[in-house]
């Protein structure tokens, strides 16, 4: 199946949760793909407090493990993807630098993670050192490491395969100016993500024949400014298909469409702050017409 007949026959669905009610789709129509994904957790191993005033109890890589075990019985076919700034937010980090947090994501079977800014919290050196503990690629498409002691070390995107389907991944990082000190990410270049972004999804898409294009970015979902966010990169892009994004802690439920330079719907999600949700989108197709849906809940972790 090529590129232009998937995107034909293929609607997106999502959600920032695991609740996912009985839905009414009339045959030919399946499934094809769920995609699973969370964004700034910084830290949250545990769950949080049961007094705490914004999300009592709620959280904790515990529960995610077995909603996501839970998800993968049930599909045959699951993404599993982080949209930045794992670090950072609770003494898990300040102790261990980050290994847990990327141990235990391995075992989860997390497929790409984007590089948030927070990532650089222990400078190049902190982050090379524990690298290693990461099963799954880092994905920063508009960070140039190759200066670095992170060269070779950070991915500009990935293609997997699911199924049937060729899947083509890149990542995308926030301007370093007022989030991160120069002394932390050292020798690493900024690129506008604009232009990185149109390079990359024409790479996927020509190149391989990616069927399903994801943009896993960490500059945030919208502002009031002219910065650089999700729905400018969507609205600016021709071939990506979804945005998985963090750093604004954002809870889209729906997930946001925007349309992008050739008129097609741009599917945006985000799935909150510190663990509290499991966001998902599906991927269905319907032969002959092509038909869409959309679907959304909301559930805590």
């Amino acid at each position: 199946m090529n590129r232009r007949h998937f995107l034909k026959t293929m609607g997106i669905a999502g959600a920032t949760a695991l609740a996912f009610p009985a839905m009414a789709l009339r045959d030919p129509v399946r499934e094809k793909l769920r995609i699973l994904h969370t964004n700034d957790t910084h830290s949250r191993l545990e769950p949080y407090p049961s007094d705490d005033p914004n999300y009592p109890g709620m959280g904790g890589y515990a529960r995610r493990a077995t909603m996501i075990r839970t998800a993968r019985e049930e599909n045959e076919n699951l993404l599993l993807l982080d949209a930045g700034d794992i670090f950072q937010g609770t003494p898990y980090y300040n102790l261990y630098n980050g290994e847990p947090e990327l141990k235990l994501m391995s075992k989860m079977g997390y497929d790409a993670a984007a590089f948030g800014n927070h990532e650089f919290d222990n400078g190049l050196d902190g982050f090379a050192e524990v690298r290693h503990h990461a099963t799954f690629p880092f994905l920063a498409a508009n960070y140039d490491f190759s200066q670095t002691i992170l060269d070779g070390k950070i991915d500009a995107y990935k293609v997997l395969h699911k199924g049937d389907l060729t899947i083509g991944i890149y990542g995308l990082g926030i301007e370093f100016e007022g989030l991160v000190s120069r002394s932390l990410y050292g020798d690493t270049k900024y690129h506008d993500p604009i232009e990185k972004a149109r390079e990359i999804e024409e790479i996927l898409q020509s190149r391989y024949h990616c069927q399903l294009i994801i943009c896993l970015s960490h500059l945030g979902y919208r502002y009031s400014d002219d910065r650089v966010s999700d729905r400018v990169i969507a609205s600016n892009t021709s071939h990506t298909d979804i945005i998985i994004g963090g750093h604004t802690h954002n809870l889209l439920d729906p997930p946001a469409k925007v349309e992008n330079q050739q008129g097609k719907i741009v599917t945006i999600g985000q799935a909150g702050y510190g663990g509290t949700y499991l966001g998902s989108m599906s991927v269905f197709y319907d032969q002959p017409d092509g038909e869409k849906f959309i679907e959304s809940n909301t559930t805590k972790i």
